[in-house]
């Protein structure tokens, strides 16, 4: 059986200038192209727009709302009815809106501001310079080194890995260990992003993940652009959820609840006030 297995291995002699003059350049480029697109970007986009303090007020408000329906049973229950009383009268009468004289007005299309028109912009900025050196370097890598085989894993793998390890090359028999070099730039793509965050940091413009997430998000930005928030809306709707939510005490008849824990009671009585 050894003699067999043996004889069925795939032997293949890679010729050591494809490991000088093509996988270690892909490599160098495509580390050299990240730190350089980081640095571009950050040279086109400036300092992000600091936001309005109103904007977060009623953010944080709508998420107060969100956390107090959720964890209502942390608090007793006239603690839980101050909270909702309180949170429910700001909601009706506007007390956390940014205008809060036009809360009965449509509100204003994010196109027409001047401040969301700066940062949709950045953003489509940052999509470009991720977008296309990616594209570039996938046909520079396509155009000359189209079915080259670049390297070998030291470990075997299965037959649903071939697709990914031997993008490019159209031989069903060869063994999945072998690596185009399409798939090494998939490889370095989604695998230098450990390299980028040690030599520019965690917040980079380099990350390959980020392009990707980018590329296909690109046509929902363009379809969402233009529609903003109707917080009056969802602070209506709040009120509502609040008006709604069942109260209990997660710590209602926690004297009884320990001596039944311990042996020293039968059952626990409760109690009519909370």
């Amino acid at each position: 059986m050894s003699g067999l297995a043996e004889s069925t291995e795939q032997v293949m002699f890679l010729d050591p200038a494809i490991r000088n003059w093509v996988l270690f350049p892909i490599t160098v480029i495509m580390v050299l192209v990240g730190v350089f697109r980081h640095q571009l970007t950050i040279l086109m986009t400036g300092e992000p727009p600091k936001p309005d303090i109103r904007d977060i007020r009623q953010a944080k408000a709508l998420i107060r709302g969100q956390i107090l329906a959720q964890s209502n049973s942390y608090i007793p229950l006239s603690s839980f009815t101050e909270r909702k009383k309180f949170l429910c009268s700001a909601f009706e009468e506007g007390e956390y809106l940014k205008n809060k004289n036009a809360k009965d007005q449509s509100p204003v299309n994010l196109m027409a501001d001047p401040k969301n028109m700066e940062v949709m912009m950045d953003g489509m900025k940052k999509q470009m310079m991720g977008i296309v050196p990616q594209t570039l370097i996938m046909g520079w890598i396509q155009f000359f080194f189209s079915g080259f085989i670049l390297i070998k894993l030291p470990f075997p793998l299965g037959l649903r890995f071939k697709q990914m390890l031997q993008s490019g090359i159209m031989t069903p028999n060869m063994d999945v260990k072998w690596v185009s070099s399409l798939s090494w730039y998939f490889i370095n793509l989604f695998g230098l992003r450990g390299v980028f965050s040690l030599i520019l940091g965690g917040e980079n413009s380099a990350d390959g993940i980020r392009d990707m997430t980018a590329m296909g998000s690109m046509g929902a930005m363009g379809q969402q652009s233009g529609q903003p928030q109707d917080y009056n809306k969802l602070f209506m709707a709040m009120k509502d959820n609040l008006s709604i939510v069942y109260h209990e005490w997660d710590l209602a008849n926690i004297e009884q609840r320990v001596f039944v824990k311990y042996g020293k009671q039968s059952r626990v009585f409760t109690s009519a006030a909370k």
